[in-house]
């Protein structure tokens, strides 16, 4: 079934993208802007928020409304601008394996002489133009006015967390590695990711659908505690995989010394000589591989990451429990613990 909802996704995608084209004259107004969009927004993905909030809506929902799966693609278009600005703000040039898009700018500006502006000038456009596109798509679905209003509500809610989750973790960046605690960390978790990946999507479904907001809530409970969990293993990732492997660079995260789990936990769980070598590196202007290399081995000597495994089991217990209390329909609650599992290999 998530297959299934994935390729219509997929296809309501380039439709939706053809008929911005036709609604705004975007292709016309601006070829490159219409055309960078597009490349950015087609590059593939795994839509696992706008899978989620199909499932949230057809777990409570007699009959599918009427567009549903173009109002999906919202939460999906906001994602994307949310990479455009992330990648500008953590000075990354790749994004899924190819130029991010104030790369792609760069890369057209390259030459013209005179140029008063950069890429990322024209890339927070370009991202400000997708997050209208995400509203536009949000307001196709034929269903009750009460309802869309709702869902639209939580739509917002989820750019307003996930953008504070941005601040408060650049914010973070600044302080001492020794002056963080893990109740920062996890609220970074929580309005940065697993509130808009996971909490928003299914919730504003179920809302839209009808569920009553306990229903809801529960579900945006479920979500957290797996946004938690993504995000534990996706800093793990990040720092041990390559960039040939995740698509993005492994020292972005140093650069601009976030403060994830496991290296607050490596910090607590090390010797003297470990913390200094921690905060030094953290406290560059420009980490480098041997740095990256360096922070891999006092975290592999930790037991940071048996503790990142630990946590990510912990919480999938609970939202487990989060969901086995929920009404949707048990063929949904299923699928969804089948499927957020394995989007967490486990």
């Amino acid at each position: 079934m998530f297959n299934e909802i994935k390729k219509q996704i997929d296809r309501e995608l380039i439709k939706f993208l053809k008929n911005i084209d036709r609604l705004y004259f975007l292709n016309k107004t601006s070829p490159l802007l219409s055309k960078y969009i597009k490349n950015f927004v087609l590059r593939g993905g795994k839509r696992i928020r706008p899978i989620l909030f199909v499932i949230g809506y057809r777990s409570f929902a007699k009959k599918i409304a009427p567009n549903l799966y173009t109002s999906a693609l919202a939460i999906e278009l906001l994602h994307n601008f949310m990479l455009v600005h992330d990648d500008i703000i953590d000075k990354s040039d790749t994004r899924r394996g190819k130029p991010s898009m104030h790369a792609m700018f760069n890369n057209y500006l390259s030459g013209k002489k005179g140029v008063k502006l950069n890429g990322q000038d024209l890339a927070i456009v370009a991202g400000d133009v997708m997050y209208a596109m995400a509203i536009q798509a949000f307001l196709a679905v034929e269903e009750k006015k009460e309802r869309k209003e709702k869902a639209l509500r939580k739509f917002i809610e989820a750019t307003i967390h996930t953008a504070t989750g941005e601040f408060i973790e650049l914010i973070y960046g600044i302080n001492d590695i020794k002056n963080i605690k893990k109740e920062d960390i996890l609220r970074v978790y929580d309005y940065k990711t697993a509130y808009y990946t996971f909490a928003c999507p299914l919730a504003a479904g179920a809302i839209l659908a009808g569920a009553s907001q306990p229903q809801a809530e529960k579900l945006s409970r479920y979500g957290i505690y797996l946004g938690r969990a993504f995000q534990i293993k996706d800093d793990t990732i990040s720092m041990f995989q390559e960039e040939k492997q995740t698509g993005k660079s492994s020292l972005s995260d140093l650069k601009e010394a976030k403060k994830t789990l496991i290296i607050w936990y490596t910090y607590h769980h090390t010797d003297k000589k470990n913390q200094n070598a921690i905060r030094r590196i953290f406290s560059k202007n420009n980490a480098n591989r041997n740095d990256l290399l360096a922070i891999r081995k006092i975290v592999a000597g930790s037991g940071a990451l048996e503790y990142a495994k630990k946590e990510i089991s912990g919480l999938l217990r609970k939202s487990q429990k989060a969901i086995e209390s929920s009404s949707i329909k048990p063929p949904y609650r299923a699928l969804l613990v089948n499927y957020t599992q394995n989007i967490l290999n486990v």
